[in-house]
This record gives structure tokens, sequence and C-alpha cells, in this order.
């Protein structure tokens, strides 16, 4: 694992730390005891639509963690409109919550799929309908609108708005036998598929960084020979250059607006922490010292920024700085090792690195309390971690069955996920800002 076992060694991770076949295959791990049952009818079909939506719908579900979904392996009957259902059926089955839909060509290549929600508590037919939508879509967007769909069904039942439009940006490393290895930088669905490579190297990629409108990633390329800060369009590929300093340049983070990065330089010396404004390119150096400051990371209201330092001896700890001020204060004291802090949207947790008996773990820090909670649970070490926009799940990167994946915990340590590259090993996972 790329861990920081000593200063020097935390020093070379600052400095050192694809195709469909690299696509991440979602395994659910741990669920939530009692989980909300649903079933999830298979959506009747006319022509021949290139995805199954009502199976990527009760994937979704399944794999949140949070629903216990009764899909087409176990469902004997097939309503595809709320008139048609039988509550009592369902009820037998186990579940009040039931999905209905229709997938119908429209001509050429658009769809028209609708779904309708049922509460069977609230009555038959239409009475029981408490969500209702229809989409006229291309066959491309199928599966856009299956994730639609599950994030509508997700926040009905839970109250907490879906991330399963959301995407990941990752790094997969590739080594061939007897080639040099191949450094990928790709973005997925949230659920690991339509891998897309943004850029493919010989030389290392790290540190991917999501705009707050997710349109561009900011990354740092070795492909130079020398650590540089890109930023890249997600869309158009489109991509430029904005820190190449002599030494480190490391772990780019966006502001809340978009308008500037926080990022680490050695130009002057010791790594020190920088903000700089991304259409000027103009710097304000914010550390000033020679500790190793690293790893910053914005508050939620763009006033101040955590960062990891070795400041208090000789293991890193997680500090903020007031940026009005200067103020400099230490947030973590619960063990020997705290790193890679980040806020969760309401400013009131941070989720970050925390050693646990030698072993690196994903844990959060309430800062009403100063409670640390360890989240992870696998023996491998984990790092990396990244919020998702709905605070629900972080995603991380960890050694699991000898050799490196993302891996999910939700907040409350309660589901777990893994997400094995099926060609290659994936790391330095960033979780992307709500799409629309």
């Amino acid at each position: 694992m790329r861990k920081m076992m000593s200063l020097f060694v935390f020093l070379f991770a600052i400095i050192m730390p694809y195709s469909a076949s690299a696509i991440l295959s979602m395994e659910l791990t741990r669920g939530v005891a009692g989980a909300i049952p649903i079933a999830v009818v298979p959506f009747a079909a006319q022509g021949e639509p290139s995805q199954d939506v009502s199976a990527i719908v009760s994937n979704d579900l399944q794999n949140s963690g949070r629903f216990k979904v009764f899909g087409k392996n176990v469902l004997t009957e097939s309503p595809s409109d709320a008139r048609d259902v039988s509550p009592d059926y369902f009820r037998r089955l186990g579940t009040d919550n039931v999905v209905v839909g229709k997938i119908e060509s429209v001509g050429g290549d658009r769809y028209q799929v609708s779904f309708q929600l049922l509460d069977m508590f609230r009555g038959k037919g239409e009475a029981g309908v408490v969500l209702s939508k229809k989409y006229t879509v291309s066959s491309n967007e199928l599966r856009s609108v299956s994730h639609h769909i599950s994030d509508l069904i997700y926040e009905q039942l839970t109250g907490l708005r879906g991330i399963f439009s959301t995407k990941l940006a990752y790094v997969v490393v590739q080594r061939p036998a007897n080639a040099p290895a191949r450094y990928i930088l790709e973005v997925s669905d949230q659920d690991g598929y339509n891998p897309r490579p943004l850029l493919t190297s010989p030389e290392p990629i790290m540190s991917p960084s999501w705009s707050p409108n997710g349109r561009q990633v900011a990354y740092v390329s070795f492909e130079n020979r020398r650590a540089g800060i890109y930023i890249q369009d997600v869309i158009t590929g489109a991509r430029r250059l904005l820190s190449e300093f002599p030494g480190i340049n490391g772990a780019p983070s966006w502001s809340p607006d978009g308008k500037q990065l926080a990022l680490v330089l050695s130009k002057s010396g010791a790594p020190n922490i920088y903000i700089m404004d991304v259409n000027s390119g103009r710097l304000r150096q914010v550390t000033r010292d020679f500790y190793i400051n690293t790893e910053p990371s914005w508050s939620p209201d763009g006033k101040s920024l955590l960062f990891t330092s070795n400041r208090g001896g000789r293991n890193p700890q997680i500090y903020q700085i007031n940026l009005g001020s200067g103020a400099v204060s230490r947030i973590s004291y619960d063990g020997d090792y705290n790193a890679r802090g980040s806020y969760t949207r309401d400013g009131r947790h941070i989720a970050m690195i925390h050693r646990v008996s030698g072993i690196y773990k994903i844990a959060i820090l309430d800062l009403d309390s100063g409670t640390t909670r360890v989240l992870t649970s696998s023996a491998g070490d984990s790092a990396s971690p990244s919020i998702a926009p709905n605070g629900s799940m972080i995603l991380y990167d960890t050694f699991y069955r000898n050799r490196n994946m993302l891996g999910m915990v939700s907040s409350d340590g309660r589901i777990q996920l893994v997400l094995p590259a099926r060609n290659g090993e994936a790391q330095d996972p960033a979780w992307s800002p709500y799409l629309s």
C-alpha cells in the first residue's frame, strides 16, 4: 500500500505516492440489518432495448445496502401498471413497496421509460402510487435514466438524495508481464460501468479531484518525468497544465466555488500549502514553515483548509488553518496517525485515515464530541477517503484479496462494498459532486 510509514516515506508518498476491460465490479460485503424490503418487477419491454432498466435499478438499490430487493429471480407475478398490482401477493412476499414500469419504442432509437413506485399501505391501484414518472431517451441514455430512477426511489424511501447518477474518478495501474506499468486515469458511473479513460501514461498519475460543477478533474501527472498539476475537461478531454514548479506539485483540491485550487508546492524548500486562482494562475502561500504540510481540503464555507502535517511530532496529524487570520489549530488527537482529512457537507464530521494497531483504516471524526469511529473492518490497509455528495458513503482504496481495489463504506460503518477492477489495480479514487 502507498502508506507513510515514516516521515521519509510520508514525504516520498507526496512526491510519488483504459478500456472496458478495467470495469469495476461492485460487490456488497455488508448491508444494513432490517433493510427496506422492495420489489422491482421486470419492466415490460417493447422492441429490443439495449439495457435492462429494472435490473439496473435492482442492482443500484441492492448495492446501496439499504434495501432488500425482490427481483426477477423471486417474483412470479409481473405487473407493469399499478392497476394490475395485487397487494396481497406482495404482502405475502414481505414488502409493501413495489416498482413497476414499461419500456416502449417510440421510433428510431428512442424509448419511453415509465415507472411507478407503489406503497401498498396507501391502497390499491392508483391510490397506492407515491411516485410516477415518464422519460423519452435514446438507447445510449437508458443506463443513465435507470440510475436517475434509482435516485428518485432512494430519496422517496430514505429521505436522502440518491447518488446513483454520480461518477467516480480513479487511477488504474496495469503491470503486464515483461512490460512497463501503465497508469490510466478513468471516470466511470457510480456502479463501475461505462469506464472511460481521460489519460493513459507510462508514468504515475495521482490525486484526482472533481471541480464542484463536475465538469473538470484536476490531477497530478508525472508524464514529463516531473510532477505537474493538470485540469482536464471530462466531456471534451481538453486539458491544461496549471503547475510545474521545481519539486513537489501535488494534492490539488478545488474550492467550493470552483475558482481556486489548494495545492502543495515545495518550490521554496519544504512542502507548503498554496492557493492558486484557476483562471489567472496567481498564487497565495498559506503555510510558511519547514514542516511537511500536505493534503489540503476545503471547509464547506471556503473559509478554512484542513491539511496534514508533522508539526506536532514525528507522525502526521490533521490541522486546520483559517484563511482569514492564518491561525492554525490541531483537529485530530485520537491515535498516533491521522491523515487525509476532508469535511462532510454539513461541516460536522471529518473523514480521514486513522492507524489502528499498525493498520490504516478509514475513520470519521465527530467534531462536536471529538470522538473517532473506525469504519472499515478489513485486515488490509486503506487510504484516499472521498465522501459521496450526500454524505452517506465514503469511497476509498484498500488492499484486499492480495491486490489494490476500491471500497465503499457507509458513514455509520454498517454498509461495505468492494469494487475490484477486472484488469489491473485501482487506487486514488474521487467521488464526483451531483451532476444535475
